[in-house]
């Protein structure tokens, strides 16, 4: 089993994907657009451009996400995106490049249960946190 976050986006989740692609240093393994799909006749023509599909992997890792039609919405109200990393500098690249553009509610830096933490929204308004754990004691 595999618990993948799946996020909707308001017209950017082709932008959003393209900077998570390089931020993770991933590839995109499938972008659908509604124009793209079977259901392009049943769909208006100004969504013909917006993302229907989007999966990213890096490593073993999957995101996926679209331009959500209603009644998804794009807001992150409740959730967020959880990376968890195994080392320091990693944990560092990834929240520079990320929280870049956006609003950081917690700032990268060390608690007690990990190396590096922090809690931010994107530019694109979606919620992230990134954990550099220590190693816990038995």
């Amino acid at each position: 089993m595999q618990f993948i976050a799946y996020l909707n986006f308001d017209g950017n989740c082709r932008a959003a994907f393209d900077v998570y692609r390089d931020i993770f240093k991933g590839e995109i393994a499938m972008r659908m657009t509604y124009g793209d799909s079977p259901m392009r006749d049943e769909m208006p023509a100004d969504s013909h451009g917006l993302i229907m599909h989007c999966r990213l992997e890096a490593g073993d890792a999957v995101l996926m996400g679209a331009d959500g039609p209603p009644p998804h919405t794009a807001s992150g109200q409740g959730t967020c995106v959880n990376i968890s990393l195994d080392s320091i500098d990693e944990a560092e690249r990834i929240y520079h490049a990320l929280s870049a553009g956006g609003e950081v509610q917690m700032p990268l830096q060390e608690t007690f249960w990990a190396h590096r933490w922090a809690a931010f929204t994107d530019r694109f308004g979606k919620p992230w946190m990134i954990n550099c754990m220590k190693e816990s004691e038995p």
